[in-house]
């Protein structure tokens, strides 16, 4: 069985086939939803001086997961997040439980908001964080986009304060820019995590190992129970 706490450059289905059934009590996962991301006019794209034009993020590595992911992570995993999910809406299992991102971009020509399956419960969430091109939420702890479909450190911190609990184990199968990760390890949770295009799994090493670098100088890693008293007080 592969180590926890470890970021794998290898493919998740081959990761995952690694790990006993229900291994894990959670896994938040943000699939490629649709080829396009990896395409040249993909809007990430820029143009050069020499007025060619290429992609800062495209990738080879860019498929979108089939109907044996779905199989083999509900296999490996006691709940699921799942982003995405108006792209696999058709997909059985997925019951009613959603969660919204709410970007709080209306002036922008981009969606204003993400939506996941979560197998925890059969209502609606929200949570609102801006999440704009340059403009975010919390503009004095900027974080650096290194993915096309990165999402904030915050959002996962949320989603483990809400639906984990103490000594849960987490799984992210496309970690993209690590932000699951970073989540994991600032409030204590062991975590597997895979990434499979080898310039996004440095980018996301290097993103990681940055954090635990700063957390060990500047203050330790606060635990679920510190993280949920501090909400509670709020």
């Amino acid at each position: 069985m592969l180590e926890l706490n470890t970021l794998y450059n290898m493919d998740c289905m081959e990761g995952m086939s690694q790990f006993p059934d229900k291994y894990f009590e959670l896994a938040i996962c943000d699939p490629p939803y649709f080829k396009e991301y990896g395409k040249e006019n993909y809007p990430g794209s820029e143009i050069s001086t020499t007025g060619i034009k290429r992609n800062r993020f495209a990738s080879n590595h860019w498929d979108v997961p089939d109907y044996e992911y779905f199989i083999e992570l509900i296999r490996v995993s006691k709940d699921q997040i799942i982003w995405g999910e108006n792209y696999f809406s058709e997909m059985p299992f997925m019951g009613p439980g959603r969660i919204v991102w709410d970007k709080r971009n209306d002036s922008s020509s981009f969606s204003k908001c993400e939506i996941a399956y979560c197998s925890l419960h059969n209502r609606t969430e929200i949570f609102r964080y801006l999440w704009n091109g340059m403009l975010q939420e919390n503009m004095k702890e900027k974080e650096i986009r290194i993915h096309p479909t990165q999402k904030p450190v915050a959002l996962y911190r949320w989603l483990l304060g809400k639906y984990a609990k103490t000594g849960d184990k987490i799984l992210d199968t496309h970690v993209g820019s690590a932000s699951s990760l970073i989540a994991c390890h600032q409030m204590g949770y062991e975590y597997a995590g895979f990434e499979i295009d080898k310039t996004y799994y440095d980018k996301a090493t290097k993103r990681l190992e940055d954090e635990k670098r700063q957390m060990v100088l500047i203050e330790p890693a606060r635990t679920l129970i510190a993280w949920k008293e501090e909400q509670n007080e709020n």
